[in-house]
């Protein structure tokens, strides 16, 4: 059974509380097992019908989930081999972002990913997934060390944004990211960018800039978070729902708009319901994409790069 539960999943929580507490009564009994049944069968009736009309505002709260996979979970389901690799050689190392070489189905990989804790101490050592400048800096020197040995990169976004801090501006956060674009638009590797949870704003661009664009199906991806846009335009943040609405900011929007390329659908129920068929669907679609760029030269998928990039927005000529 789940820790937490969203508040439009509470239907759901009241079925698990139930469940549990048959199997785990002092008197098993076969009417027991049958009324487990039975409300295991009204539970999944529930989540399909809970799940099969999710708003945006939903999608968003799912996308933040405190028990949702993270970068790391990902990475140690997909690479016993990963090796961590710290600090961008200039200030420090940033634990809100996890750098390293691994092997995927064979093939090695460079890893780029943001990092949420589990709890307050957690989250306060990788400071909820927002990144400082010395962890884009980091992200750069890992993107330059998989191109030295023509390595492709597998970056996973996770973050509600850049950290705003005034350090973190007084070492240039704005040079950081625009910085970090300009290098991964010239890249001379693959790079698959996968948004596990949160995408919002330069944060996630940082390192999201791709060949090819990957979202879970309850991700989100944003120039600004729903309740940042609705206090700038209606100075309430408590109409984030109707702001999420407006941004149309969910992986179908996206592909829409040509920013997505590719939805991948989670477990029945959200990636925090199974994260181990999360973990797998995941690593098939990621092997998938991976060989798809065999036998391309980096001057093929550079001028893809760019035409994917060149071609976003709609515009009329006057």
């Amino acid at each position: 059974m789940l820790k937490t539960y969203l508040e439009f999943e509470k239907p759901i929580k009241e079925f698990d509380e139930k469940i549990v507490e048959l199997k785990t009564s002092d008197n098993p009994s076969l009417s027991n097992a049958e009324d487990i049944a039975k409300l295991e069968n009204k539970r999944e009736e529930t989540i399909t019908k809970i799940f099969g009309k999710l708003n945006r505002w939903q999608r968003v709260q799912l996308a933040r989930h405190p028990e949702r996979p993270f970068t790391l979970d990902y990475i140690n389901a997909w690479s016993s081999d990963f090796v961590e690799l710290h600090g961008d050689r200039h200030f420090a190392d940033d634990p809100s972002v996890v750098t390293g070489l691994g092997t995927i189905n064979g093939k090695s990989v460079m890893y780029i990913g943001q990092q949420k804790g589990r709890n307050t101490k957690e989250n306060l050592y990788r400071n909820f997934g927002m990144m400082r400048p010395e962890g884009y800096r980091k992200a750069l020197r890992m993107m330059k060390l998989a191109e030295k040995f023509n390595k492709p990169v597998i970056t996973l976004v996770d973050t509600q944004g850049a950290y705003p801090g005034l350090g973190a501006e007084e070492r240039g956060q704005g040079e950081a990211i625009a910085r970090n674009l300009f290098e991964m638009a010239k890249l001379r590797v693959p790079i698959i960018s996968i948004v596990i949870g949160e995408g919002a704003s330069g944060g996630a661009l940082g390192i999201g800039l791709a060949d090819r664009m990957l979202m879970l199906e309850n991700t989100w991806y944003s120039v600004i978070s729903p309740e940042g846009c609705a206090s700038i335009l209606w100075r309430d943040a408590g109409k984030a729902s109707e702001a999420a609405e407006a941004l149309r900011l969910i992986p179908n929007d996206l592909v829409e708009v040509g920013i997505c390329d590719r939805i991948v659908p989670e477990p029945h129920g959200g990636a925090h319901r199974n994260p181990q068929s999360t973990f797998d669907l995941l690593k098939s679609v990621v092997t998938e994409e991976l060989d798809a760029f065999e036998g391309k030269n980096a001057d093929e998928y550079l001028a893809s790069r760019i035409h994917k990039y060149d071609k976003l927005g709609a515009f009329t000529e006057a």
